[in-house]
């Protein structure tokens, strides 16, 4: 371990050097000082005139709550340059206005918007599905298009054991059950890695078929948009993601109106469809082009294919075992009450719309849906009627994506807490969104649209595998969860038979798929579990490296000619990088304090109870940010210390450098992110301190 009283850094000063002098004295273990007083925690502006006398208002930056604790203000984040103005009203015009961390509460969901927010994707899998094992039957001729009824049904029994199986997962993991958590708790790191990142890729796949399957709907009613399908996917996208950034609940009412109506749709379409065949009214479609001819001969090998393809319709079922917290109180009781109606609905349609497409004859065409054959039919032809039911179709098919941008970003936020991936992605946004996870989805999923041109059937076969290993590892990590436990006994059963019924279809989904596409999932989910392992390994080096230990942490004496200019130190935690911007701090100032700025983090008293016992001699202040910013509440509290002291106010900030350029990703960039900011506040002057470590921390 590195001797935390023989510092050896870089400080790169912008302003403020220690003072030379004689040492005095080291610090005695019960000194304390106590923090500065500020005045009124606020900055004064021209008033407007009432009458004769001037009123003078003043702005709020920072409330005091408690010895040495203050709580930012939503005006501290309020910009102060021009060009910093004209970015604060795009965002706020485009995403709305920020959210403090009290109201995330009043951003859960009811049953009725969850099933918008989170069924969408499993719903909008109805108007694929059918298509997908069509597609495949068709290969041996139009005579065996009638196997996908059976083949449906398979599939709608399946759907019924993940469900009830999932449903025990809800009950056992109240504060959500993600197949990573599940997996990590129960069968260990490795399997709850290789969940989380075949649930990962199967997000972004999400997205992408998703929005191509909604694109191929409006190219399917209006073809003269053909040649612009790639631009229509990649816009809708952008118009997702940024409902999303505007947060879960706000997302949830404008998405529930088309959730909605596609449902009353759909159900129209095949009980008008069903009912029109029964009075005899509808009858086969007729093609100009004739019978199709068969490919290759029928066998088990064509129909376990055909199986595999619509066992899409199962992508999304676990989204709400995923996104638990995220309901209203009682969180778990709710969120299987709603994964109830969620089955009833899919099983009602998908086999209601396999049975009507096998009725009607309908035969899969490049640019013209099943489902837009079907409504064409059922809706006596290009009526409003079925004009309405493929904009519906179009839009809970590009918002089921939205299932995919409300999960992905919440499991990139645990395995952030849990040092799998980049700590930022553990930060919500202004309005209580995990946003950097919205737009590596967004950036990911538009990636894949341009490679595939927003093609369905390129994407379908990619698609399944990893859900199918979520589910598979889920429900095998329950069944040792109830072993554990020694009870459960029909939830072991469910979670047992729902392990068995998905690892066999995942193995006959990876044979079929295989070398159709699904090879590159495949392989790449080995590659995310290693890039995870790596990012917690530099973490858990990187900690290692700058830990010191309280017994030999020792302040060194300090000078006694020192100024009284302020000094503040942002503090996070207290490691070898933070001790040694105190000693530097120290031999600047008899005037140094540290502030933490908490953005959500969890109860810090033992932090402080820390800081307090080994560094006593410099005060530690706390900073509550409830709209969970860094740089606002900090800057204020530095600018009305200057103003509080008649002076400048030096910052050191501590940076930590790591050995390699791209681990940068891996850290904040606080050190620069502040002198940047203080170039608007003229009594700042900002002394960067940097420690990097060797490169043997990285072995």
């Amino acid at each position: 371990m590195t001797n935390p009283t023989d510092p050896q850094h870089d400080a790169k000063p912008s302003g403020g050097m220690p003072a030379d002098g004689a040492e005095s004295d080291g610090v005695q273990a019960d000194q304390r000082v106590a923090p500065p007083t500020l005045g009124g925690l606020g900055r004064r502006r021209q008033g407007s005139l009432i009458g004769s006398p001037r009123i003078v208002h003043e702005r709020r930056f920072l409330r005091a709550s408690g010895s040495g604790r203050f709580r930012a203000t939503a005006e501290a984040d309020a910009p102060l340059t021009s060009g910093q103005r004209f970015s604060w009203k795009l965002r706020r015009w485009l995403f709305g206005q920020a959210l403090s961390s009290e109201v995330e509460m009043h951003e859960r969901l009811s049953k009725k918007l969850a099933l918008a927010v989170f069924a969408s994707d499993a719903l909008s899998s109805t108007a694929y599905a059918t298509e997908e094992i069509l597609l495949v039957l068709v290969a041996a001729g139009t005579i065996y298009l009638n196997l996908a009824i059976p083949i449906a049904g398979a599939i709608t029994a399946l759907l019924i054991i993940v469900v009830l199986s999932y449903r025990q997962t809800v009950r056992a993991y109240p504060g959500g059950g993600s197949s990573y958590i599940v997996a990590s708790e129960n069968l260990g790191p490795a399997m709850g890695l290789l969940a989380a990142a075949a649930i990962l890729s199967d997000y972004v796949l999400t997205v992408a078929v998703s929005i191509s399957a909604g694109t191929l709907a409006i190219v399917s009613a209006l073809p003269a948009l053909t040649p612009f399908a790639v631009e229509i996917a990649v816009l809708a996208l952008a118009l997702v993601a940024i409902m999303n950034l505007r947060g879960a609940r706000e997302s949830g009412t404008v998405f529930a109106v088309p959730t909605y109506l596609f449902i009353v749709l759909f159900g129209l379409l095949i009980a008008i469809g069903l009912g029109r065949m029964l009075l005899g009214n509808l009858g086969p479609i007729e093609y100009t082009e004739g019978a199709s001819h068969a490919t290759e001969a029928l066998g088990l090998f064509l129909v376990l294919r055909a199986f595999a393809s619509g066992a899409t319709a199962l992508t999304g079922v676990e989204a709400i075992s995923d996104g638990v917290t995220a309901f209203r109180p009682p969180e778990w009781r709710n969120a299987s009450t709603t994964m109830v109606w969620m089955a009833t609905i899919l099983a009602t349609f998908f086999m209601g719309a396999t049975i009507l497409a096998t009725r009607l004859g309908v035969m899969p065409m490049e640019n013209n849906s099943v489902i837009s054959q079907m409504a064409s039919a059922v809706f006596w032809g290009e009526s409003p009627l079925y004009y309405l039911f493929q904009a519906s179709t179009a839009l809970i098919l590009i918002l089921a994506a939205n299932t995919a941008f409300n999960d992905f970003p919440r499991l990139a936020a645990i395995l952030a807490r849990d040092r799998y991936m980049p700590r930022r992605f553990g930060l919500r946004g202004d309005r209580l969104t995990f946003s950097l996870g919205i737009f590596a989805l967004t950036g990911i999923a538009a990636f894949v649209l341009i490679i595939f041109q927003a093609d369905t059937h390129r994407l379908i076969p990619l698609y399944a595998i990893g859900v199918f290993i979520a589910f598979t590892l889920s429900q095998a990590g329950m069944v040792m969860h109830w072993r554990k436990e020694h009870s459960g006994g029909f939830a072991m059963l469910m979670n047992g038979t729902g392990a068995i019924a998905t690892g066999v279809v995942l193995v006959v989904v990876s044979f079929t798929k295989f070398t159709h596409g699904a090879w590159v999932v495949m392989l790449l989910m080995p590659a995310l579990v290693m890039l995870m392992r790596a990012i917690h390994r530099h973490y858990l080096n990187v900690e290692a490296d700058l830990a010191i230990d309280d017994d030999e942490a020792h302040l060194t004496p300090r000078p006694t000619d020192l100024s009284s200019q302020p000094v503040i130190i942002p503090v996070r935690e207290l490691n070898l990088v933070t001790w040694r911007a105190v000693e530097y701090a120290r031999r600047m100032s008899r005037n140094v304090v540290a502030a933490h700025v908490l953005r959500g983090e969890a109860n810090q008293d033992e932090f402080a109870t820390r800081w307090a016992r080994i560094i006593p001699d410099v005060p530690l202040i706390t900073i509550d940010s409830p709209y969970r910013t860094f740089l606002g509440p900090f800057l204020a509290y530095c600018d009305r210390l200057a103003e509080t002291n008649s002076g400048n106010v030096t910052v050191v900030v501590p940076e930590f450098r790591p050995a390699h350029w791209w681990q940068n990703i891996l850290h904040n960039r606080t050190g620069r992110l502040i002198e940047e900011a203080a170039e608007a506040h003229p009594r700042l002057a900002v002394t960067v301190l940097s420690v990097k470590i060797a490169d043997k921390g990285e072995a």
